[in-house]
């Protein structure tokens, strides 16, 4: 295989190339539909996961410590009461010490600054499980979705409404490394950063992709093949939710909005969902919703990663990494729009 990550730190969709990204989702697609021979390949029996976790999580804990099991290997999970970074043990020498004992670092934390001082001093590498900056894994998870719902990344148009987050940061860098277009509406005053946007904006440039960020959320979704949305009030934003929820009125993924996409337009979200703020029940619910499929996607890609980064592609089989794209999933029904429709074929 020509795209190597063995011994490699993933702290930012930055980190990955677009190559790389698509070798990553290529492997998970192989490994999610042949999950009985990656079982009898085990291809990390004998090594071990260590999870750090200052944020408590149902998909990422989950996620990786099934994923271990499934590839023959083993997770440690250890609570935020069992290492306290930073009050009871330094980050570097939690670094050092779990080097010592484990073969790959995960770490779902509050500050980016931490899984950075992770990488700088582990001698194994790092994956950035979730930090206020970035999200990467579940961004591997969205794109594993996409390319299964749509049969390509190149060229779609992804249309994410609501706070300017971790996951909509990821989203723009990771969307760009792969060549597609991606729109950000948030409130004024919530938006990813000027530094996050102008980042982005280079690395589409090379990749023929947009990326944009925008107030209102209508004009983000007209003309969407995805629509995307994460909570207005993020853990540890506990005493802004109230605040928020003022400024996030209409930011909302819900019908109404849903009808300004294309018809086979599919409804990203991380999850937890808070159904009534930002998506409504009813809508989550819909053909065009993937949020479960995405959930599921979390293993998948993370076994994917893990795999490579631990340099075990050696034990899988050569049709592992074919470079063959999915025929897509079975697409969401297009909606009854006759007007709008109808509009269209007069111009």
């Amino acid at each position: 295989m020509a795209v190597r990550l063995e011994g490699r730190s993933l702290l930012s969709m930055k980190d990955l190339t677009g190559d790389e990204i698509r070798s990553v989702l290529q492997l998970a697609l192989w490994m999610k539909a042949n999950r009985a021979a990656v079982q009898r390949a085990a291809p990390l029996a004998g090594r071990t996961l260590g999870m750090l976790f200052q944020k408590p999580s149902l998909r990422t804990r989950v996620s990786f410590e099934t994923g271990m099991t499934r590839l023959g290997g083993h997770a440690i999970y250890l609570s935020p009461v069992d290492f306290e970074l930073g009050k009871r043990e330094s980050v570097e020498d939690v670094a050092i010490v779990l080097s010592r004992y484990v073969d790959v670092i995960m770490a779902r934390v509050f500050g980016h600054d931490i899984v950075e001082t992770l990488a700088r001093h582990a001698t194994c590498p790092v994956i950035n499980g979730l930090s206020d900056f970035e999200h990467p894994c579940q961004i591997l998870a969205d794109l594993l979705t996409i390319l299964e719902r749509k049969g390509r990344l190149e060229g779609l148009s992804l249309s994410y409404i609501g706070d300017g987050n971790n996951v909509a940061r990821s989203l723009m860098f990771g969307g760009a490394r792969v060549g597609m277009n991606v729109t950000v509406a948030t409130p004024p005053g919530f938006e990813p950063g000027a530094a996050v946007l102008d980042e982005a904006l280079a690395i589409a440039r090379g990749n023929d992709a947009a990326v944009r960020v925008v107030h209102d959320p209508r004009e983000a979704a007209r003309d969407a093949d995805v629509l995307y949305t994460d909570v207005w009030a993020s853990m540890g934003q506990e005493a802004e939710a109230e605040a928020r929820r003022a400024r996030f009125q209409g930011y909302q993924i819900n019908g109404d909005l849903l009808a300004c996409a294309r018809p086979d337009a599919i409804i990203l979200h991380c999850l937890p969902a808070h159904y009534g703020e930002e998506i409504d029940y009813a809508t989550s619910r819909t053909p065009n919703s993937a949020i479960f499929d995405q959930a599921e996607n979390r293993m998948h890609a993370q076994n994917a990663l893990l795999v490579m980064v631990a340099g075990a592609t050696g034990a899988l089989p050569a049709a592992a990494f074919g470079r063959r794209t999915p025929a897509p999933k079975r697409a969401a029904p297009p909606r009854a729009r006759a007007k709008r429709s109808s509009r269209r074929r007069k111009r």
